[in-house]
């Protein structure tokens, strides 16, 4: 089978949203032809608002992925997205994710106002969706709770739970606690799912040894082969560009 270009663009939010937006993108496939595709686990959880010739415009809601996924694109389709850290579950969205792991759930039509007419502007649905997030947060962040995911984001997922623990004095069964009722995964398994995702560069260039703090080689193609369901060999391959996430990562 041939590779399906798509389009694809990202950005980051501003400042106010920088602790609970990772990025705002956009993918569509302009072609007459369905791409299909693998979704590799990247600790992140996404609301997509759609459409395509063949479906009307929805909006749905991912939640964190913990094994690789099979999907598609639609022909003649467009997706804007917001991928999200996880202190937005409590401070702008207040939901929890524990029953969406590995799992997509549809959002009302009119979620957050946007509408078909806005899948025309990508800069102008990013614009809109931040206003309305800002408008949406709720209070001062727990200091120990930012203090937390800045360090496991800063780390890519290297630091201990015991150490993250003591950085931030939070016990480790409180910090678990926490992680279950929002998220739907322990922290080790958040973590272990970051340090991965930090291997995908490395991956793409065709470095298919260690660099991201795992313990050995047989560790890291162990770890790999968990969260893509492949070999780091078969990942740099990437054949007809169906792992999505490493087709849309920037050419260096």
């Amino acid at each position: 089978m041939a590779a399906i270009d798509l389009d694809y663009t990202f950005i980051k939010p501003g400042p106010a949203l920088s602790d609970f937006v990772e990025s705002f993108w956009m993918l569509a496939n302009p072609t007459n032809t369905e791409k299909e595709v693998v979704v590799l686990p990247d600790g992140r959880f996404d609301i997509f608002f759609s459409c395509s010739s063949k479906e009307p415009f929805h909006v749905t809601i991912a939640g964190l992925g913990s094994e690789p996924s099979q999907s598609a694109i639609a022909p003649e389709s467009v997706i804007f997205a917001v991928s999200f850290k996880l202190l937005a579950l409590e401070y702008l969205l207040d939901t929890t994710l524990s029953s969406l792991v590995n799992k997509v759930d549809y959002l009302p039509a009119d979620f957050w106002g946007i509408t078909v007419d806005d899948l025309s502007d990508f800069d102008g649905f990013c614009a809109r969706v931040s206003d309305k997030m800002i408008g949406l947060l709720k209070g001062n962040v727990d200091e120990r709770k930012r203090k937390l995911f800045d360090l496991i984001y800063t780390s890519q997922g290297s630091l201990s739970v015991s150490e993250l623990s003591e950085a931030v004095h939070w016990t480790s069964r409180q910090i678990n606690r926490y992680f279950n009722q929002w998220v739907g995964i322990s922290l080790k398994t958040y973590c272990n799912i970051l340090r991965y995702k930090a291997s995908f560069n490395q991956i793409k260039e065709g470095k298919l040894f260690p660099e991201q703090h795992f313990t050995d080689q047989a560790h890291f193609i162990k770890e790999v082969k968990k969260f893509s369901g492949v070999t780091p060999k078969e990942l740099t391959q990437n054949k007809n560009d169906r792992f999505i996430q490493f087709s849309t990562l920037p050419r260096k």
